[in-house]
C-alpha cells in the first residue's frame, strides 16, 4: 500500500484498486489507530482514529481531493505535502 503523505504523526495510504473496494477512500494510520476516510465527504466510515487526528485528515482530503481522486482512478501514486 503506497504511502501518499506523512504529517502530524499520521501516515496516509491508498491501496491498489484491484485489491480495494469502493467508495474511493484513503487509510489514515496514527500509531495503533486506523481510519478509512471517504474522498467524497472526508468522513471516517470505518476505524478508531481519535478525533484529534480526524481533524487533520479531513483538512488533508479537502486540500488534495482532486489529486487523491486522480490517484484512485489512474493508480499512479505520488507523495503529497501537508498544506501550510
Amino acid at each position: 500500500m503506497p504511502v501518499i503523505a506523512r504529517f502530524c504523526g499520521i501516515v496516509i495510504k491508498m491501496y491498489l484498486r484491484q485489491k480495494e473496494h469502493n467508495p474511493p477512500h484513503i487509510h489514515a494510520i496514527a500509531g495503533e489507530y486506523v481510519g478509512m476516510f471517504s474522498l467524497k465527504d472526508a468522513e471516517m466510515f470505518e476505524g478508531d482514529l481519535p478525533l484529534r487526528y480526524q481533524v487533520y485528515v479531513r483538512q488533508f482530503i479537502a486540500e488534495y481531493r482532486d489529486a487523491l481522486y486522480r490517484m484512485w482512478e489512474n493508480q499512479e501514486f505520488r507523495k503529497l505535502p501537508f498544506m501550510e
